[in-house]
């Protein structure tokens, strides 16, 4: 999800209160449990169809222009994610230069997976507290890329203390990933489909250096979930 945002920043131009739970393990742990728990839902997922909306808008003083597109998405346990675009509107510049690479950018991450995984091999993790998101107790961890990558973020990440899924990342990109760029916030949310986590939401907000801010977003939509059978 996260990724997705990093590499579009580009192309556009604490204080919680411990749970007893919470407590009961080290960070260690947790990253340990989040692996595998990452791992299990790789193994067991195996096809899922959803039709998602990307959008974004471009506001300074002088102009205002935006860009929406509806994308649907297959993915397959064997051949990985397929796209294929539904409908656009909107700025064709926004469509091509930022709507479109969203979509191969995924495709780019995707095809190295290893080096957006949020494992110790890529971040250092600290344990920062607990709390409760939508009726659940989650952990939070502030990560630190260990390299400079393009692929990569800094921030806090919301681990669900039951399932050990990641639910929320608050972050910014790792590497700027544009010099028109000054900063960029991410904002993602996962949620819970059946017995898998899937992505809910992604936004940036990125603010350029001429004046203006851009705000990239996807909705992932409703999903269509096969699991452990055949098709």
């Amino acid at each position: 999800m996260a990724v997705v945002s990093i590499f579009l920043a580009g192309a556009i131009g604490l204080a919680h209160a411990d749970s007893p739970a919470a407590q009961t393990l080290n960070v260690a742990e947790i990253v340990g449990r989040m692996q595998r728990h990452n791992e299990a839902q790789s193994a067991g997922l195996q096809h899922y169809h959803a039709v998602r909306h990307y959008s974004v808008e471009y506001q300074s003083i002088y102009k205002h222009i935006a860009a929406a597109m509806e994308v649907e998405v297959n993915y397959d346990k064997g051949s990985g994610k397929s796209f294929r675009i539904v409908s656009q509107s909107g700025s064709k510049l926004l469509c091509e230069k930022v709507l479109k690479r969203a979509v191969d950018s995924e495709r780019e991450a995707a095809q190295d997976k290893g080096s957006t995984a949020l494992t110790p091999a890529n971040y250092r993790f600290e344990l920062a507290g607990s709390e409760s998101l939508g009726g659940r107790q989650a952990y939070i961890l502030h990560v630190e890329p260990i390299t400079a990558s393009k692929f990569l973020y800094r921030g806090k990440v919301w681990v669900d203390a039951t399932d050990f899924a990641v639910v929320k990342i608050e972050a910014e990109p790792a590497k700027n990933p544009s010099f028109w760029i000054t900063r960029t916030l991410i904002l993602s949310t996962n949620m819970k489909t059946g017995e898998f986590w899937l992505p809910q939401r992604n936004r940036s907000e990125s603010k350029v250096r001429i004046g203006g801010t851009a705000v990239f977003t996807i909705d992932y939509g409703k999903y269509e979930i096969e699991s452990n059978a055949p098709r």
